[in-house]
């Protein structure tokens, strides 16, 4: 059985900055790709707002430019997903990881950068326009918008921050609510009813993304009296929640309600000793690659710190011993 004092779960700027990190550290990482190796900037067009590219760079090819920089350290990268674990509680020991539900593995330290996935409508129009005009997240691409109609999907804080964000960028957003009334926070709410270039409009369900090549306005369709209509948008933004992708860590690790994992204060740290929480698996509220490669690169050093800690304690014990 494979041992290695570092194995990281999940790519994307956390997953690769971490092994960027601990390969710099002589911790040989290994990283497990998972089934979107990059994670969700490999479904972005253009990334301008990560430092270091004035141009603006794709996101897929980002994430070469970041597994190369992971590999160039001596990072084993594996195309591969971790679909088990069992997480020691005791200080030092190995954790055991299933991989591809046949090969176990251990690893000292385990550094989680699993990442969330955004909910989407499940619309086959809404996947035909990913990256061309449909979006999961305003503060990545609403400048892709400015000066253009966008429309906005959800009832929720999620939602609500998205619609007065973009309306900063747009000359009007048109917020679609399935139901009457909002489920977002009443300051969020009021704060986008003072908006005057947003339009709500309740009980409404989207029916179809339209256009050709990029998105050209979204039909929709009152569920109380039938009525549809086409609202004339060159965006659409899905706010309708993330879901981290932490299931196989139940049990075993701290996370709120939703799945997101808790770390310590300002910290990587887990509640278990040796695994690190990094990126979007834990962070609810940025939700950005720099948050996420910033966020993967204090997981690799206390993951460092840790082994470094580990060791001494064993060198001790031998001396006295």
């Amino acid at each position: 059985m494979e041992k290695h004092k570092c194995v990281i779960i999940g790519t994307g700027p956390a997953g690769y900055t971490a092994a960027i990190y601990a390969a710099r550290a002589n911790l040989k990482p290994v990283v497990y790709t998972g089934l979107e190796p990059g994670g969700q900037l490999t479904t972005t067009t253009d990334v301008e707002n990560f430092p270091g590219y004035p141009e603006g760079i794709m996101g897929p090819e980002m994430m070469e430019d970041l597994k190369k920089q992971a590999e160039r350290f001596g990072t084993d990268v594996r195309f591969g997903m971790v679909t088990k674990t069992e997480l020691s509680e005791i200080p030092g020991e190995y954790h055991k990881l299933t991989i591809d539900e046949t090969t176990t593995i251990l690893a000292r330290t385990v550094i989680i950068a699993t990442g969330a996935s955004a909910q989407y409508l499940g619309l086959e129009s809404e996947k035909a326009f990913m990256g061309h005009g449909v979006s999961a997240c305003a503060i990545c691409d609403g400048f892709f918008f400015k000066g253009l109609n966008v429309v906005v999907v959800g009832g929720g804080d999620s939602a609500a921050e998205e619609a007065t964000y973009l309306a900063k960028l747009c000359p009007k957003v048109t917020v679609l609510i399935r139901k009457d009334h909002w489920k977002a926070s009443k300051i969020m709410e009021e704060r986008v009813m003072k908006t005057p270039n947003i339009e709500v409009l309740f009980n409404t369900d989207t029916v179809e993304v339209v256009g050709e090549k990029t998105v050209t306005g979204v039909k929709v369709k009152n569920n109380q009296t039938g009525e549809e209509q086409t609202i004339p948008a060159e965006g659409f933004f899905v706010a309708i929640g993330h879901k981290p992708n932490t299931d196989i860590f139940k049990g075993q690790l701290d996370m709120d309600s939703t799945g997101y994992l808790i770390t310590k204060p300002g910290t990587a740290t887990t509640n278990l000793p040796g695994v690190f929480a990094t990126g979007d698996a834990q962070d609810r509220i940025y939700r950005q690659a720099v948050t996420a490669a910033g966020s993967g690169c204090m997981g690799a050093l206390e993951a460092e710190r840790y082994l470094q800690e580990f060791e001494e304690e064993v060198e001790a014990a031998q001396i006295v011993g």
